[in-house]
């Protein structure tokens, strides 16, 4: 089936409100270009130096995600036009992305990354240190940071019953945040090809969807 055919069926199984997020991560800019043809327009990148060079030759009015582990030294080269960086998960990283966005002249809409899966290979804030994070003010040093919301991966497993229980551990962490945010903070990111029916159900507002689209991936990019 063709992306074309494949973004469709994807956006039929979405309920209102939910926003795709196409992970076009190692795949080649004329896939990109199909999806886009359709009408989609926000894509999940999880390399910076691959975003940019794909920022480069696509239209620009795709809204571009940082999906992916970023490096602190890699900030630079989506700073000038990334849409959202999902991925932020340290005071390290918010510091980076501030001093780039402020070179930028822009304010960076920005979700917060927890860790929630029992791989201990996933990235993300340990959600106690996040809480704490967040109730010290810290986030006011960001002024050129946006905090939109909350990003999380869950368990690799079979297990629903697990897999539902990470993304109500997100819904819940969401909805305890957001009075230190206020309205912006309106993103809950979770579910991806093979779990986003459990993460729409239990609340996610923007699912990350990539091989039910684009297929395998191509390392060879």
């Amino acid at each position: 089936m063709s992306v074309a055919k494949q973004i469709e069926a994807v956006r039929a199984t979405l309920k209102e409100g939910v926003e795709l997020v196409a992970v076009s991560k190692t795949h080649p800019v004329e896939a990109i270009r199909e999806a886009y043809e359709v009408g989609q327009r926000c894509f999940g990148e999880s390399r910076p130096q691959e975003l940019k060079s794909k920022y480069e030759v696509l239209p620009k009015d795709i809204r571009w995600h940082m999906i992916g582990h970023l490096q602190t030294n890699k900030v630079k080269y989506i700073a000038p036009f990334v849409a959202m960086i999902e991925s932020v998960d340290s005071e390290r990283l918010c510091e980076a992305i501030e001093q780039q966005a402020v070179k930028c002249d822009r304010v960076i809409d920005c979700l917060l990354e927890i860790h929630v899966a029992q791989e201990e290979s996933k990235t993300g804030w340990a959600w106690e240190e996040l809480r704490a994070y967040v109730a010290s003010g810290a986030f006011s040093a960001f002024p050129h940071i946006r905090v939109r919301g909350v990003m999380g991966i869950a368990s690799n497993t079979e297990d629903e019953a697990l897999i539902r229980r990470d993304f109500e551990a997100l819904k819940a962490a969401f909805e305890e945040l957001k009075p230190a945010f206020g309205e912006a903070f309106d993103t809950l990111s979770m579910g991806m090809s093979d779990d986003y029916p459990i993460a729409i159900e239990c609340g996610s507002t923007s699912v990350r969807v990539g091989s039910l689209i684009f297929g395998a991936r191509d390392y060879g990019i």
